[in-house]
């Protein structure tokens, strides 16, 4: 098997020892695994809806090989082609997404998807590795250049967004972008006095959207006195006791017959019942050790761009896996929001591997400042 030495000078070969492999890896095992789950939660969904049983994992299969393509080109670039990158599609994303509350499809009282020639994109999945990027870029132009104002058309890209966002509505990927931004910002040099005001506003934000939208109010009050229609949350509690330790057995599950969204929001209460703790554990470990690895690659990182850039996608992936587990285990009210890489999907999976393409690219090491 021919391998690639350390002096070769070609794309592929500089790529190879500079690229964080670990992450790479950690990656791929939640790809594998995802497709293992979707195997064994699919067949029940497609039976519903009157298809094959295997639909859905040959549709996520097909999903799943442009998306690794995506993931390795987009690795390929440097700092300056993600910038660039990054504006490009920032300039296409954030007219789809403004455009889904004119022309997007309503699915379960939200309108989030807009349907193109031959395919149906969800924006706001763009929109969050594309903002994170944008974001950081204005934010550093901000520290490094007096009178850049980076601060003020960075405020604006995010209401823009954010009100985008309510319109659809989204809650759950309004405080996920929201948490992104201030994150970010918090790293740039947020003033003391608004860091130290934002746990208030946070408090004020969420009584506020308690009232304006009723169904956000309702998945709350259905968290807090558990009454109502819980039988999601239920059923995949009752997933998790009936794998144990050990779980069923991949395929053997049978809790997860009765869970609608057991291919999508809830796939990790089937990893619950059929790889048990144990397994449902090594998915978790998979997600932490990929935010951590990233957080010890900054660990010298003096380019303020890659250090906001790499902070904003690893609280995005980050938070959107914590939502996710705490629905399915009854932790914070129920979101509709996949599970990275595991959860059966296009527009999440393609701007998943988006996402880790950027990080991955973020992340190489670099002997030189070419690329800055």
């Amino acid at each position: 098997m021919p391998t690639l030495a350390r002096t070769d000078q070609t794309v592929i070969g500089k790529w190879w020892w500079t690229v964080d492999r670990w992450s790479l890896s950690a990656i791929i095992l939640l790809m594998g695994i995802g497709i293992l789950l979707i195997q064994a939660a699919t067949p029940a969904v497609a039976v519903k809806h009157g298809l094959s049983n295997f639909y859905f994992v040959e549709r996520h299969l097909i999903m799943l090989v442009p998306a690794c393509c995506l993931m390795f080109g987009i690795s390929l670039l440097t700092s300056r082609q993600i910038r660039t990158l990054a504006i490009g599609l920032l300039l296409i994303f954030l007219p789809l997404l403004a455009a889904t509350l004119f022309i997007g499809v309503e699915i379960k009282g939200a309108s989030r998807w807009i349907h193109l020639p031959g395919i149906s994109i969800q924006p706001s999945e763009f929109i969050k590795p594309i903002f994170a990027i944008v974001a950081a870029w204005l934010f550093s132009r901000q520290c490094l250049r007096l009178g850049f104002p980076g601060f003020s058309v960075n405020s604006v890209i995010y209401l823009l967004i954010v009100l985008c966002l309510l319109g659809q509505p989204d809650i759950g990927m309004t405080i996920l972008v929201s948490m992104m931004w201030f994150g970010q910002f918090f790293l740039a040099g947020m003033p003391m006095m608004l860091a130290g005001s934002l746990p208030v506003v946070g408090i004020a934000c969420l009584f506020g959207t308690y009232y304006i939208f009723p169904h956000f109010a309702s998945r709350f009050d259905r968290f807090l006195n558990h009454s109502g229609d819980t039988y999601q949350t239920d059923k995949a509690l009752e997933a998790f006791t009936n794998g144990g330790l050990f779980g069923t057995g991949p395929g053997s599950g049978t809790v997860k017959m009765s869970i609608p969204d057991a291919h999508a929001d809830f796939i990790f209460a089937v990893a619950g019942e059929e790889l048990g703790l144990i397994g449902a554990l090594v998915i978790v470990f998979l997600f932490a050790f990929i935010v951590l690895r990233g957080i010890w690659r900054l660990r010298q990182e003096n380019n303020l761009f890659i250090l906001l850039a790499v902070s904003g996608l690893l609280i995005e992936f980050g938070v959107q896996t914590a939502i996710n587990l705490g629905s399915t285990l009854h932790i914070i009210p129920a979101k509709g929001m996949t599970l990275p890489f595991i959860s059966y999907g296009g527009s999440s999976l393609w701007a998943m591997a988006l996402e880790m393409g950027l990080l991955l690219a973020l992340t190489r090491k670099r002997y030189g400042l070419s690329d800055l």
